[in-house]
């Protein structure tokens, strides 16, 4: 029997009067935090909820995030934290997908229109039979005549417990991108939500003397799995801030003494190209800073050293997607790190480079990465087919291009679904983004590749120009011509103020994609 709430309990038992979350100026203790979630339990076994429910979590960086996927678990049902920036549409879709016995939305904000588009998916939604808001205000308790959860928990005993689920239960939906047509949703069990958040903690030597920085939103794998799982198991400190903004991080580094931060690519390069750095201690800021953890995307090698550079803190890159629990491999503290490498395959995990014929590839040959192991999903939520055909010869197939080197380190080349083909010769987008990177006047690009006549695709280029930088798009041809191969270098170069990203900050290509095919270039 295993419950993965028992991340939560196991520290409230142990480390109970520690701080557990600083959000919004308040400090959450660990026996206070388990206490609101066995309230949180409570309120929702009484209007109804039980084991193998499916609740959606729709919920910024706030306390009431982790109260509601804690008290969520402790009843048996399985959480499905979904962005706080999807539309009525899609929640629609998660609803109705899951087949889900409530809603619990974050009452949203002028700039945020969240809970207006969860209240109407939920109007739609005919076999949903609860909804409940998160009030902007902990306090209030109905938000437009629509109970928040402190009317959930008004009442209801502090103590609860715990429904015991088999391992294999389960815990978690987390629903993709859908970058290849509808959403799917990855089914992690209650023995991946444990056992990973225990490889993460140790991945990192995370200890009760630990202050983490969480900045990733929490309802992606990420962030839930190496800072929320693996920081509450450790029984160390999170300080939650509610969207990304470079000053606000190095605010709350320098207020709250943060030794670890989580990011992705473009957070690194946001606070690369931060200009207000001097107003704050960054001696003290880099004294703490024991680590920083970089994933969701491969960082640019040009990012990463100077990042290290300015801000003075090692950055470990690793690597994994939603249906590996967030975890494949990582470049471990005590062992060399290779830049440029998302390291070497975690604990309990296998990972493999193979051809067509799933035939493992010696160091140096391209193929795609396939995993298996403790971190890997249960397989898609209601999808049997689709499931079948990524665990084929029962490995999990990731869809990215990877290599091995002679010690073993994996380097990811670039998506599957990514991959141009100009000509006949394979292009990897990640490989001229590398390139272009070490541009003089170049910040940031995407490359993608769009129809040609005669070459099939051609090379194209989104990029955003250093601050005060002035170069042509032709210059930029001129140069890359210089730089890559024939085949490679970007023949059409379109400079940008901005690039799409999603909330988790990645760069949105398929968005890109939708702009060329409406001829928006």
């Amino acid at each position: 029997m295993l419950n993965c709430s028992v991340i939560l309990d196991g520290s409230a038992q142990t480390a109970g009067e520690r701080t557990a979350i600083i959000a919004d100026g308040e400090r959450w203790t660990y026996e206070r935090l388990d206490r609101a979630a066995c309230q949180f339990a409570n309120g929702l076994v009484a209007a109804g909820i039980e084991r193998g429910d499916r609740v959606v979590l729709v919920c910024p960086n706030r306390v009431e995030f982790v109260i509601a996927f804690f008290g969520i678990l402790k009843t048996g049902a399985a959480v499905v934290p979904v962005s706080i920036l999807s539309k009525r549409r899609e929640l629609s879709f998660v609803m109705e997908d899951t087949e889900a016995k409530g809603i619990i939305c974050f009452e949203g904000s002028k700039s945020l229109s969240v809970g207006e588009e969860g209240r109407a998916a939920f109007s739609e939604a005919d076999s949903c039979p609860y909804f409940w808001y998160i009030a902007n205000n902990f306090s209030d308790e109905t938000v437009e005549g629509v109970a928040a959860i402190k009317t959930l928990m008004a009442g209801a005993s502090e103590s609860f417990r715990t429904v015991m689920t088999e391992p294999g239960d389960l815990a978690v939906i987390l629903y993709t991108s859908g970058t290849t047509g509808k959403p799917k949703g990855a089914v992690l069990s209650h023995q991946n939500i444990f056992t990973t958040a225990l490889t993460a903690g140790r991945l990192s030597s995370m200890n009760q003397d630990d202050v983490s920085l969480v900045a990733l939103p929490m309802f992606h794998c990420y962030a839930q799995t190496v800072q929320l799982n693996a920081g509450l198991h450790c029984g160390s400190t999170l300080v939650l801030i509610e969207r990304f903004d470079p000053g606000l991080v190095l605010q709350s580094m320098q207020d709250h003494d943060v030794t670890l931060f989580c990011g992705v690519p473009t957070m690194y390069w946001a606070l690369l190209n931060y200009e207000g750095g001097d107003k704050f201690d960054l001696k003290k800021i880099a004294f703490n800073l024991r680590l920083g953890c970089s994933g969701g995307a491969p960082i640019s090698v040009e990012v990463l050293r100077g990042v290290e550079a300015k801000y003075q803190f090692q950055i470990l890159e690793g690597y994994g997607l939603s249906e590996t629990s967030a975890m494949a491999t990582f470049n471990y503290l005590h062992r060399p790190r290779k830049v440029g490498s998302v390291g070497l395959p975690v604990w309990g995990v296998e990972v493999q480079v193979v051809d067509d014929e799933l035939n493992p590839l010696p160091p140096g040959k391209r193929g795609e990465v396939v995993i298996r192991g403790h971190s890997v999903m249960q397989g898609y939520f209601n999808r049997p087919e689709l499931t079948e055909e990524v665990f084929r010869g029962g490995w999990f197939h990731t869809g990215d291009v990877g290599q091995t080197d002679e010690d073993g380190y994996l380097y990811i080349v670039d998506r599957t679904k990514d991959m141009i083909i100009r000509g006949g010769f394979n292009v990897y987008p990640r490989e001229v983004e590398e390139v272009l990177a070490t541009h003089p006047a170049i910040s940031l690009s995407a490359v993608v590749g769009v129809p040609h006549e005669e070459y099939g695709e051609e090379v194209l280029a989104f990029t955003i120009l250093k601050e005060g930088a002035t170069v042509m798009s032709e210059e930029i041809v001129a140069w890359s011509r210089q730089e890559m191969a024939s085949h490679k270098y970007p023949r059409i170069v379109k400079v940008v103020d901005s690039l799409p990203l999603s909330a988790t900050g990645k760069v949105l290509k398929k968005e890109l994609r939708a702009q060329i095919e409406a001829g928006g270039i």
